[in-house]
C-alpha cells in the first residue's frame, strides 16, 4: 500500500495526472504499477488501476490476475472497479475513500446513480441501433472453433 501511496504522490509530483497510485502484487512481489495519467496522455481511461492492471498483465503474459491483489491509494471508481472485475485479482485493498476523494473533487456518485437508472432516464442516451448486424458478429464468435475464452 506504502508503493501505490508512493506512487500517487509521485504521479503529483511529475504532473501526471490526479492524486492515485495503484499496485498489482503476486507472490509478494508486484508485477504491475502505475499511477493516473488521465491528464498528461490525454486518456480518461488512465487511472492508476487501469495502468497497473495493462502493466501487469503485460509482464504476465494473461488478461487475467489470478492470485494477484491490487493495492490501490483510492477505493476504485465505477470503470475501474469494473476492470478489476474483469481482471479477476483475489483481493482489492485501498486507503482513501470515495467520500475523501470526493472531498477534494473527484466525485463518482452521479456515475454509481446513473448505472442504477434505467437507459430512458440516465443522462447520456443510449440508443439501440444495428441490432441485427451486431447479433451476426456474436453468432460469429458463438460458432468460432479456436477461440480464447475468458
Amino acid at each position: 500500500m506504502r508503493r501505490a501511496i508512493a506512487l500517487a504522490q509521485n504521479g503529483i509530483d511529475e504532473g501526471a495526472g490526479g492524486p492515485f497510485g495503484a499496485v498489482v502484487v503476486r507472490n509478494g512481489e508486484i508485477v504491475g504499477e502505475g499511477c493516473n495519467r488521465v491528464t498528461s496522455t490525454n486518456d480518461p481511461t488512465a487511472h492508476a488501476e487501469i495502468v497497473a492492471i495493462r502493466n501487469a498483465c503485460e509482464k504476465l503474459g494473461s488478461f487475467q490476475l489470478d492470485d494477484c491483489v491490487i493495492y490501490t491509494s483510492c477505493e476504485p471508481c465505477p470503470m475501474c472497479l469494473g476492470a478489476i472485475y474483469w481482471a479477476r485479482p483475489a483481493r482489492v485493498f485501498y486507503a482513501a475513500t470515495r467520500e475523501d476523494a470526493a472531498k477534494i473533487g473527484f466525485d463518482d456518485q452521479f456515475i454509481y446513480e446513473e448505472i442504477e437508472k434505467t437507459f430512458e432516464h440516465r443522462q447520456m442516451r443510449l440508443v439501440n441501433l444495428m441490432r441485427d448486424e451486431g447479433l451476426t458478429v456474436f453468432e460469429n464468435w458463438t460458432n468460432k472453433t479456436d477461440k480464447t475464452e475468458y
